[in-house]
């Protein structure tokens, strides 16, 4: 029993170090999209560091047909 477990302690222990490695950012920001105007606030969760959830939440934006108007706060997540 000793031999299965150890394993898949270490398995779980690996699994959850990468987990907690990759970084996260909540951010708040205002957004528009034209034609007819349309104003949101929002907050989500960027997959991304802080230090570069502002480009990663432009291109996310984007997608949807938005444009990143002000970043109001960043929080690591």
């Amino acid at each position: 029993m000793e031999q299965i477990t150890r394993p898949l302690i270490l398995a779980f222990g690996l699994v959850l170090a990468a987990t907690t490695a990759q970084a996260a950012c909540q951010v708040e920001y205002k957004a528009k999209r034209d034609k007819p105007l349309e104003l949101y606030y929002d907050v989500t969760v960027v997959n991304a560091p802080c230090a570069s959830a502002e480009a990663a939440l432009r291109a996310q934006l984007a997608q949807q047909g938005l444009t990143l108007l002000k970043v109001l706060s960043k929080k690591e997540n």
